[in-house]
């Protein structure tokens, strides 16, 4: 019987053709690669609140749920902060399945055809992106764009972490941070008279009444066909962890708009975000004087748009500039890349650093998306933490109530950002922070725990404090997400607090 070709059989074809020489350490990356994909879903499976699980139970030294049709699946017990020992194989029916695209597709609850498809990708693309990184970087990468591309396996946590449906193998290879690329940013011509533009769109970006709008090359040939790119010379770049984000070397970090969907999200860029973006950036400048100095917020230096998602671009400070002499600035992310002097005490240090921080701003009204790609941190020479910038803030909320007992104004942002939900400002920090950068960085539930537990006895013992160490730690439910119906928004998980016994 013929089998119709899976991601990793369309992958590897391609890869014969545009680059024959990496066939072999894709194939051998292959089983390495469906295992972090497999230990994703199975950590998805077994915390979060989807629909047809009717429980979960623990059962000689295994973890079982019980399906809403009787049938059970079955696999290793699943620390919900772990990002290491990947998964190779779960049981559903009775029957293994090491390859998460399989098991979704045995499973065939509602979304599933369309997830399983997303799975095969993310393993074929994670496979491509572990053959495809080269030479080992130095331990202490000098630029912060070379700390970036050292993240290979994209988000932690998510069963998607490399999915990138819409680009084909040569399009991998040419723009993802992994593999190193320069790309060569087009530039197309608009009518200024056309555009909406935040901030002060720099000179070298204007022509004849016309704005010069940076726009990737992927955008520019499968969704602006046509466009007029007569616009000089394009802008070399070296791709950032978002893919559609790129550092100009000498210059700024270029945010483009990019109509795929990489890992959940369609990377555009709102018209409503590029209106709010200066307003929002002088907020975010506010907010880090608050900080005690050990907080810089990332400005936007311009922002415009064709009052399209499709056609903007923000141009925003490199976070490089916050590190003074020997010292380095590294994203959250790429901190598993490298090795930490002194280990559990430095997670606990960079833990009270960062909830200090947090938890200030809470305080005052503003909650961070402070994942390990927003949140960076500054390492002094010796790779102490010392401070924290934070970039991109077009996801924060941010509660009037909180705001005006400080006495701060409350500025004129979309609607979509503004709220007084306790709930909501908590799990946007919380979240993103203790159940996304610090899992992260300490790796599993026990070394989380022994981080927060030293961090927080030095914290003032506020309510979102309590909140933090007493309550179950929100985490976005990214299968429940994806498994949803279109436009269904975000969706939580309640994960076992670390804190409680």
């Amino acid at each position: 019987m013929h089998r119709p070709p899976t991601a990793e059989t369309e992958v590897a074809e391609e890869l014969a053709a545009v680059r024959p020489g990496l066939v072999a350490g894709y194939t051998a990356a292959l089983p390495g690669a469906r295992a972090a994909v497999l230990s994703r879903l199975w950590r998805a499976l077994a915390h979060e609140p989807l629909p047809w699980i009717a429980g979960r139970e623990a059962a000689a030294g295994e973890l079982v749920l019980r399906l809403r049709d009787g049938r059970r699946l079955s696999g290793p017990p699943a620390d919900p902060y772990r990002t290491g020992s990947p998964v190779t194989a779960v049981r559903c029916a009775g029957r293994e399945y090491g390859d998460p695209a399989r098991l979704m597709t045995a499973l065939a609850v509602p979304g599933a055809e369309s997830f399983a498809g997303e799975l095969g990708h993310s393993v074929a693309s994670l496979a491509l992106s572990r053959a495809g990184r080269g030479a080992p970087a130095p331990e202490w990468p000098g630029n912060g764009w070379e700390w970036e591309q050292r993240v290979v396996d994209g988000h932690p946590f998510h069963p998607g972490c490399r999915s990138r449906p819409g680009f084909s193998v040569a399009e991998q290879l040419a723009y993802a941070p992994e593999h190193g690329p320069v790309v060569t940013l087009r530039r197309v011509a608009v009518p200024a008279g056309e555009c909406l533009v935040s901030g002060d769109w720099p000179a070298a970006l204007r022509d004849a009444g016309r704005l010069l709008l940076p726009v990737h090359p992927w955008q520019a040939a499968h969704v602006l066909k046509g466009a007029d790119e007569d616009g000089g010379p394009g802008l070399d770049a070296h791709p950032l962890m978002s893919l559609r984000t790129l550092a100009v070397p000498g210059g700024p970090h270029v945010k483009t708009a990019l109509s795929a969907r990489l890992t959940s999200s369609v990377r555009d860029i709102s018209v409503a975000s590029v209106a709010a973006s200066a307003t929002l950036s002088a907020f975010g400048e506010g907010l880090a004087a608050r900080c005690e100095g050990l907080l810089h917020i990332t400005r936007t230096l311009a922002a415009a748009s064709a009052h399209s998602p499709d056609l903007a671009a923000v141009l925003r400070e490199s976070p490089d500039r916050y590190g003074a002499d020997g010292e380095r600035v590294v994203p959250v992310a790429a901190l598993a890349t490298t090795t930490l002097p002194g280990s559990a005490g430095w997670t606990a240090r960079f833990a009270r650093l960062a909830l200090r921080v947090g938890l200030r701003l809470l305080e005052l009204g503003v909650a961070l998306e402070a994942h390990g790609q927003n949140l960076l941190v500054v390492l002094s020479a010796a790779g102490e933490p010392v401070r924290l910038v934070y970039r991109d803030l077009a996801d924060l909320r941010i509660s009037p109530a909180r705001l005006a007992r400080h006495g701060v104004p409350v500025p004129g942002l979309p609607d979509r950002m503004v709220t007084d939900d306790v709930a909501v400002l908590r799990r946007k920090l919380f979240g993103s922070l203790v159940a996304g950068a610090l899992a992260q960085t300490a790796g599993s539930g026990p070394a989380l725990r022994d981080a927060l537990a030293a961090a927080v006895r030095e914290l003032p013992r506020t309510p979102d404090l309590v909140a933090l160490c007493e309550e179950p730690l929100p985490a976005k439910a990214l299968t429940l997400m994806r498994l949803a119906p279109k436009g269904s928004g975000d969706r939580w998980a309640r994960l076992p607090n670390p804190l409680r016994p």
